[in-house]
């Protein structure tokens, strides 16, 4: 008897959507930094596809939030103030309180497992001294409370505020702090969904997202420059990795 092999199965993309998905993991991590202005015809070039299929991922960026078209100037990657943070961080706080709050209220032992795996990956994670795979462990485990809250349209709203918070972080790489204290700053939040404490798991989620909004805030205000990102991505820039999959037409 033949054995069957766990494989990812393959996911067929138009160039479409594989614009859009390449696009927005260049500005999630940084490649495509915060304020910088692009050109369809630069991209399209790069990208090997028409400027229109360029176009129109980019007007699908602009309602994510993650691109700006500004009249007589083109295409930017969106600046964030301190206003913007704070917005993000409160509503991001309303958000994940609900959610802790509807996994305590609904904590079986399938949830349970998935909560104490999240955050054994957490300590994983933090227990490297990338700083990158430490945020990329800390969104993970914000991000397992948001799913398994089986909220359909509270993920969606979280999804696009992640994108642009994922956007502050990697611009203020002085915040990024050892993976240790992030393992305890979301200790007590598992704890008390754990313990299924519908109200303290609601208010500490809250109180956590609140105390890094602040500092987040506080540090953009103390800043030459209070905007994140003042970079350019000049027309000599070339990005890694910007090419899509040949096979569906654009």
């Amino acid at each position: 008897m033949s054995s069957v092999l766990k494989v990812p199965r393959i996911v067929k993309q138009s160039m479409g959507s594989q614009a859009i998905d390449v696009l927005r993991e260049s500005i999630i991590s940084g490649d495509l930094p915060a304020g910088a202005r692009i050109t369809e015809i630069q991209l399209a070039e790069q990208m090997d596809l028409s400027r229109a299929t360029v176009r129109a991922a980019l007007h699908q960026l602009a309602k994510e939030g993650l691109t700006t078209l500004v009249p007589y100037t083109g295409w930017t990657v969106i600046t964030l103030n301190p206003k913007d943070v704070w917005e993000l961080y409160t509503l991001r706080s309303s958000l994940e309180r609900l959610a802790a709050q509807l996994v305590a209220s609904t904590l079986n032992a399938a949830k349970r497992d998935k909560i104490r795996s999240c955050f054994a990956a957490l300590e994983r994670g933090c227990a490297s001294s990338n700083e990158r795979a430490i945020a990329e462990a800390d969104f993970a485990f914000h991000k397992a409370i948001i799913d398994l809250a089986d909220h359909g349209r509270l993920k969606s709203q979280y999804e696009v505020i992640e994108r642009q918070i994922r956007i502050c972080i990697r611009s203020s790489d002085a915040l990024v702090e050892s993976g240790d204290a992030i393992v305890e700053q979301h200790r007590p939040i598992t704890a008390a969904i754990l313990a299924a404490d519908v109200e303290e798991a609601g208010r500490l989620a809250e109180a956590h997202n609140m105390t890094e909004g602040k500092k987040l805030t506080a540090h953009l205000a103390n800043l030459d420059a209070p905007e994140i990102g003042l970079r350019q991505w000049g027309p000599t820039g070339r990005l890694k990795n910007l090419k899509v999959r040949r096979g569906k037409t654009d």
